[in-house]
């Protein structure tokens, strides 16, 4: 590997989903991010240290006793010399060992002492997932600032099916890029107590059964601003219209199709402190849907479509009321005179920010892994350099978290 632009420690819990750590290490590396393993005991049982170092090439370290270990590097300078500490998987027993401030082997003594940022991914049976308990330790770590990525939904080792499979080893590897790119404000859980609520993806709006107009949003830049916000302490709702992303487990998610129905769930959402309009609403529908597929006749003339305006969704957000979220925040997607339309729209919305990108043919945003933003306000406009959308989402929830304070 190149010189490394950050190092982080790994440590993993015991469980099942141990063995994605060993992806996870191979796709940190890719993105020049040294990794230095730590183990728990269960961890042992479950993958080897062997693999572990194969795939880091570093020494992976599992015991707090080690004297050669603390003669070459003590448990407090294992943490400083790291970026970043990931905890994955973060079983219910590591995260309650957390929550109390535990030092009781390795891992949770590096946790204890540490002064760096903390990015869990938990990983463990629904129901253990779901218990008051665990929640309550959730929602203790993250008000202390520690960050969260998944878990997500689906089927358990166990045999049941539902929130507490680890996230991805690519969804992990976002996520820590975004902590290592908020930096110092990761650590202080700036948006605890503060309520968000994102919008992502396209809308579907039906023709017939079987035909909708869409558009080509991918929802990743939604969902990397969702994840964000709830990395720093949020309580995130995501309105998503239909993507192929994996739902996220640490929010309220909810799935629609069309334009009405995501304004809907958007009001139902409210009151937020904060609402980010990321998703790529159609501007028109289908004023009567056909209750049955339109058939093509040979020699007929194509159906004529009446079209009908959509709500707006990031106006009616932004209207003067008592439910008005403080912090109101658009997207301008736009395929010319990126500027100029951008401030017409901040205006035309009476929204507060608008972050304008650039989606003309060639510019590989929509529906791409990377943004190229400007952020305009009331007082001017921001360029930011071209990032990826994590980054984007990162820097972001920066933004807000100031802006908030």
């Amino acid at each position: 590997m190149t010189e490394p632009r950050a190092r982080i420690v790994l440590i993993l819990g015991g469980g099942i989903a141990a063995y994605k750590s060993l992806e996870l290490i191979r796709r940190l590396r890719e993105r020049a991010i040294a990794v230095r393993p730590v183990m728990t005991k269960a961890a042992e049982q479950f993958v080897t240290p062997l693999s572990l170092a194969a795939l880091s090439e570093e020494k992976v370290y599992t015991d707090l006793f080690s004297l050669t270990d603390e003669a070459e590097m003590g448990h407090i300078q294992l943490s400083r010399q790291a970026d970043l500490l990931v905890v994955a998987p973060a079983t219910a027993d590591l995260m309650a060992k957390m929550a109390a401030g535990l030092a009781s082997d390795l891992a949770t003594t590096l946790l204890l002492a540490t002064d760096k940022p903390v990015l869990i991914a938990p990983a463990m049976n629904v129901r253990m997932w779901e218990h008051p308990a665990t929640q309550a330790n959730l929602k203790l770590l993250q008000s202390r600032g520690v960050l969260v990525v998944g878990p997500d939904a689906g089927d358990m080792a166990c045999g049941e099916y539902g929130p507490g499979r680890m996230a991805e080893p690519l969804e992990i590897a976002d996520a820590v890029e975004a902590a290592l790119a908020a930096g110092p404000l990761a650590q202080g859980g700036l948006l605890s107590g503060i309520r968000a609520l994102v919008t992502s993806g396209p809308t579907h709006e039906p023709i017939d059964p079987v035909r909708f107009i869409a558009n080509r949003s991918s929802g990743r830049q939604g969902h990397a601003i969702a994840a964000a916000l709830a990395g720093l302490g949020a309580d995130v709702t995501l309105v998503t219209g239909p993507v192929n992303l994996r739902r996220p487990g640490n929010m309220r998610v909810v799935e629609v199709e069309t334009a009405r129905q995501m304004l809907e769930a958007c009001q139902a959402a409210l009151p937020v402190d904060v609402a980010v309009c990321a998703a790529a609403v159609a501007d028109w529908r289908v004023e009567r849907q056909a209750d049955q597929k339109l058939k093509k006749a040979p020699g007929a003339a194509a159906p004529s479509l009446v079209m009908a305006e959509n709500p707006d969704i990031l106006a009616t957000l932004s209207a003067p009321g008592p439910t008005r979220p403080k912090l109101v925040i658009g997207f301008a997607a736009e395929t010319n005179d990126l500027i100029a339309h951008a401030r017409a729209k901040l205006d035309r919305k009476k929204c507060d920010w608008i972050l304008a990108n650039d989606v003309s043919s060639g510019s590989g945003t929509f529906g791409g892994g990377e943004n190229l933003v400007h952020l305009l306000d009331g007082q001017g406009v921001e360029e930011w350099p071209r990032l990826t959308k994590t980054e984007v989402a990162a820097r972001l929830a920066r933004r807000i978290a100031a802006a908030l304070r």
